[in-house]
């Protein structure tokens, strides 16, 4: 799930049994490593981004595995399968 308040974008993503979860998408030139996300005591991976006004793509890399983020602003077709959308101010 994606939060957009102005420039900031809150980055949720729900897998409690995951070991390391990155955000990885056109911000970080889709590169594996991504931006490490912080897992909370409810079971969530969580990380602030800000950005500047447009539409971006991304993902979540869980433990070497991909995810799509179906409940954010929406889904495109990449090269490897489906991408998420946020779209800033």
């Amino acid at each position: 799930m994606v939060t957009v308040k102005g420039s900031l974008a809150e980055f949720s993503f729900f897998r409690p049994q995951a070991e390391q979860v990155h955000l990885v998408g056109d911000f970080t030139h889709w590169q594996r490593g991504g931006i490490a996300m912080v897992r909370t005591p409810d079971g969530y991976w969580r990380t602030n981004l800000h950005l500047p006004p447009g539409e971006f793509m991304f993902r979540y890399r869980a433990d070497g595995h991909w995810f799509t983020d179906f409940a954010a602003f929406g889904v495109e077709q990449g090269t490897l399968g489906l991408n998420s959308v946020v779209r800033m101010g």
